[in-house]
């Protein structure tokens, strides 16, 4: 094996802080059966001389940290507590405490000695290839102050997995076991403290923030750690700053003077995030005083309860101070042990020997500048006062800077070394240093469990204690600055619980405070990324139609769900869009249902005159009373179809109303035809017209046929693509509930139909409209079928260019015209001769009519073809011979011959024909 040795350079011949051999290098020390490393700063920077070249030597340091002091004397505290219980039975502790002056390679001089072989002369660290049986110095190591540091011991104490217990060293990445296998803590790491963090910025409404960090390997993670909470949050980082790690650095004041000027510049920046060392925040607090920048400050744990920091003079100048510190227990008896300490032995502990000295050369001062005073005396000056000042204690100054996170931390670290230690000792005389080595304490360690204020604590499988966070609050009480706790952070749920409304409130006051890049987007509006690379910076525009949001800063604006839902431009929730249809109270729908209440009551009227007067020939003219009750029963049912336009459709209207329309129409439309081809028949002159409406005329059989090829369509429309109700959301918050036709093919197919019997109706009844005036059926016929042709094809364009719930209404009123309109010019004409003529109502009287009709269609038949002169008479004898029976004037053998002319044959009555013909059209009338 190759034996490293241990240097040690001289500083000075008669320098009490030179460094003669290695033991001058311990900063405390005490024996014991098995020996606990301790690392701490408690100098803040090491002294780097100014001759060229620099030569390898350890430097005296300077900037004496009374908080880290505090720390080394807790660790002592905390082991001769253990040596004085009888937790190790016997098994005496003792330490060795460095110290690392806050740099890398100091700490790393002390981590050599570490390793050194136990009873080693010349502290040798030997190399070999396999550690399993090598015994180091230490067993364990407690330390260091700063993650920077811990990190690059840890990886030389890896080596021969010497367990190291941090109580302060907070970087996220010290919990990956590949690369720190013997590091553990007892702190959370960074990653739950920037998630508390990013939590309480979240909570307060804030999203647009500065950090200012280390340039070192401790502020680059957290600052990283803290960028990926803060982007999963939306919460934006305006700007950066990183100062130098090392206050001895040249460019440190100038990066501090840059940093201020950042902060004053970004006006909309008034939360700074801080991840830095207690003697940087002090450097950046002053020159914040002097540029009068108040803003709020979040503070990380290495300096939330920095008392140095908190009593700067002025310090309220700088606005709010709120951060996380590490959750403390009861250190009681350590408060007890300080106030014991003057009565401590400073032999083997320069550095409380250090702090005997600063109190003699620092005494005369107030209180913060005694502080500083303490800050700024390096070693080097102190040698110089050494014995020229007396000794003089101070009891409070040491309790008054206690920062209990910290001290609880540390006197947890040795606690869990002590119980690692009880389980290695159970079956081994660990009097003899030799009796365990490093790495098995160290899978002693993953197993422990400490009792800590009545709970039990333990390492996670990353080596950190799961513990919580207190909220520090800086609030201004009696005209000092306290650091007071506002609520606890529990880091596993990620929440604050506070202990009472007092400190609630103080924690809502906090939202008073506006750090955003834009304003905050009111529920009803969304934000509109603009030109800036931060999600944070946008405008604020408001949701359009059928979109809202209910919370501010929303990111996107949430559509109404389903078209049932609707919402105005600006809207914090969606509304029910109003369901529309043609209802009982609209006043329209009351107007047609009078409308077609009245043709109701004129069916019925007309049905009771035309049964009183069943008996009288314009009753008997029309058809007789079966075929007009079947006319005025379809009548009926049309305006009884209408009610089925009216209020909340369902499936049984939709499918009704239609149908039902369509096969009363049928039927009314059927019978009317049939009456105008009986109509024709009777007064028709032609033979082939005659013949051909003989065999057309068979009305049971017509109209059966008429109505069931309707009764077929709708029974198809029905089966195949019925009606259905359907939601029409054409208008935008509204619902129009409406009839779905199914089949507009179907539709039409049924109007169709009804327009093709109307027009052969129509066609039958213009032929007959020259009958007897009084008793002319066939010219309303032609009357009432025209006014059903225009309604119709009115209502087309009108139905097809109309939506919303007055639709069915066109419907009703195209159904209302036609049907007044036929029921009218069919039966009101009768209805006035029955009631204000009835004289023309006889049989006589009718004879007479239809008797004058006959006789001036016979006498006109030839006038177009034969011119007749005053002596027609002869002409009459001539065809009245010719005519030899009634059937002959019937069929038309009639003929005569006008001289020179050739023989015409023409329907030409003598006057005992005509009158028996026209006993016989009376009788089929």
């Amino acid at each position: 094996f190759v034996i490293f040795l241990i240097p040690c350079f001289v500083i000075g011949t008669n320098i009490a802080f030179s460094c003669q051999n290695a033991d001058d290098f311990v900063g405390a020390s005490s024996p014991g059966d098995i020996i606990i490393g301790g690392l701490f700063a408690v100098h803040s920077e090491m002294l780097h001389p100014e001759e060229d070249p620099i030569k390898p030597v350890i430097q005296n340091c300077a900037g004496f940290e009374i908080q880290v002091f505090l720390q080394t004397l807790a660790m002592i505290h905390a082991i001769e507590t253990i040596n004085n219980s009888t937790l190790l039975s016997g098994v005496t502790l003792g330490y060795e405490i460095y110290d690392t002056c806050a740099e890398v390679t100091k700490a790393m001089a002390s981590a050599l000695r570490f390793l050194s072989k136990l009873n080693s002369s010349e502290d040798a660290v030997e190399f070999k290839c396999n550690y399993s049986d090598y015994i180091p110095r230490v067993k364990a190591v407690t330390g260091a102050s700063y993650s920077e540091v811990s990190m690059a011991v840890s990886r030389l104490l890896a080596l021969q997995l010497i367990p190291q217990v941090s109580p302060a060293s907070s970087a996220e990445i010290l919990s990956d076991k590949i690369r720190f296998p013997s590091f553990f803590r007892t702190i959370p790491s960074d990653f739950h403290q920037t998630r508390a963090m990013t939590r309480l910025i979240c909570e307060s409404g804030w999203n647009w923030i500065g950090v200012i960090a280390t340039d070192d390997d401790n502020g680059r993670f957290a600052l990283e750690s803290f960028g990926v909470q803060a982007m999963a949050n939306n919460v934006c980082i305006a700007f950066k700053e990183m100062l130098p790690a090392y206050l001895s650095d040249s460019t440190f004041h100038t990066k501090v003077d840059h940093a201020i000027e950042k902060i004053v510049k970004e006006t909309r920046v008034n939360v700074i995030v801080v991840f830095m060392r207690q003697f940087h925040v002090l450097k950046l607090f002053k020159k914040a005083i002097e540029m009068n920048v108040k803003k709020i400050w979040i503070a990380s744990d290495n300096w939330s309860a920095a008392v140095k920091i908190s009593t700067i003079p002025n310090i309220r100048q700088l606005g709010t101070v709120v951060g996380f510190g590490f959750k403390s227990g009861d250190i009681s008896s350590f408060q007890e042990f300080l106030r014991n300490l003057r009565e401590k032995p400073t032999e083997n502990n320069k550095f409380l020997h250090e702090y005997i000295m600063l109190l003699s050369v620092c005494a005369h001062l107030e209180y913060h500048d005694f502080q500083t005073c303490i800050a700024n005396q390096s070693q080097d000056d102190l040698l110089e006062n050494d014995g020229s000042k007396p000794q003089i204690w101070r009891d409070d100054f040491l309790n008054a800077n206690i920062e209990p996170g910290f001290i609880h931390s540390t006197m947890l670290a040795v606690y869990a070394i002590a119980h690692a230690i009880k389980g290695q000792c159970k079956d081994r005389d660990c009097k003899d240093p030799s009796a365990f080595t490093p790495w098995e304490l160290l899978e002693e360690l993953k197993k422990v469990t400490v009792i800590d204020d009545d709970k039990e604590v333990k390492f996670d499988s990353n080596g950190d204690m799961s513990t919580s966070y207190d909220v520090l609050l800086w609030k201004e009480i009696d005209g000092h600055m306290e650091i007071t706790t506002m609520a606890e952070y529990d880091a596993e749920k990620g929440g604050f619980i506070f202990e009472d409304e007092e400190k609630k409130k103080d924690f809502l006051a906090l939202k008073k405070v506006q750090s955003t890049c834009s304003q905050q987007c009111r529920p009803g509006q969304v934000k509109k990324v603009t030109e800036s690379p931060h999600t944070c910076c946008y405008e604020c525009i408001y949701c359009p139609e059928n979109h809202y949001s209910n919370q501010t800063d929303m990111d996107y604006c949430y559509r109404c769900n389903n078209k049932t839902y609707w919402a105005p431009i600006n809207s914090t929730t969606c509304y029910r869009k109003t369901i529309y249809f043609l209802a009982w109270t609209d006043w329209f729908a009351i107007f047609l249902l009078l409308l077609s209440t009245f043709g109701v009551v004129l069916v019925l009227s007309i049905c009771v005159i035309f049964t009183k007067n069943l008996d009288t020939p314009v009753v008997k003219a029309s058809g007789g009373l079966t075929v007009c009750y079947i006319i005025l029963f379809s009548h009926f049912l049309i305006f009884l179809s209408t009610v089925f336009f009216i209020d909340v459709p369902t499936e049984f209207k939709c499918k009704t109303r239609q149908a039902l329309f369509g096969i009363s129409f049928t039927l009314c439309i059927s019978c009317i035809l049939i009456k105008s081809l009986k109509i024709l028949l009777a007064f028709s002159f032609d033979p082939k017209l005659q013949n051909f409406l003989k065999c057309m005329y068979k009305p049971i059989p017509a109209v059966v046929t008429c109505t069931g090829i309707q009764v077929i369509i709708c029974t198809f429309w029905l089966i195949f693509r019925t009606p259905f109700v359907n939601q029409n959301f054409s208008i935008p918050r509204a619902i129009i509930l409406e009839c779905n036709e199914g089949s507009i093919v179907a539709f039409g197919i049924m109007l169709g139909y009804i327009a093709a019997l109307a027009f052969i109706c129509f066609i039958f009844a213009f032929k007959g409209r020259k009958l007897p005036e009084n008793y002319n059926e066939a010219k309303f016929i032609t009357f009432g079928m025209l006014i059903y042709f225009i309604a119709w094809i009115v209502f087309i364009p009108v139905y097809a260019t109309t939506f919303g719930k007055y639709l069915p209404a066109v419907e009703i009123i195209v159904v209302l015209i036609s049907n007044y309109g036929i029921l009218c010019c069919t039966f009101l004409p009768k209805c006035y001769i029955i009631i204000y003529k009835q004289e023309t109502n006889t049989k006589s009287a009718f004879l007479k009519m239809v008797y004058t009709y006959s006789s001036k269609s016979a006498g006109s038949v030839a006038v177009s073809q034969v011119s007749l002169d005053s002596k027609s008479s002869s002409l009459r004898a001539t065809v009245t011979d010719s005519c030899k029976t009634e059937n002959d004037a019937v069929n038309g053998n009639c003929h005569f011959q006008v001289p020179g002319q050739p023989l015409i044959k023409r329907k030409i009555l003598p006057k005992s024909a005509e009158r028996t013909v026209v006993r016989k059209r009376v009788s089929s009338i």
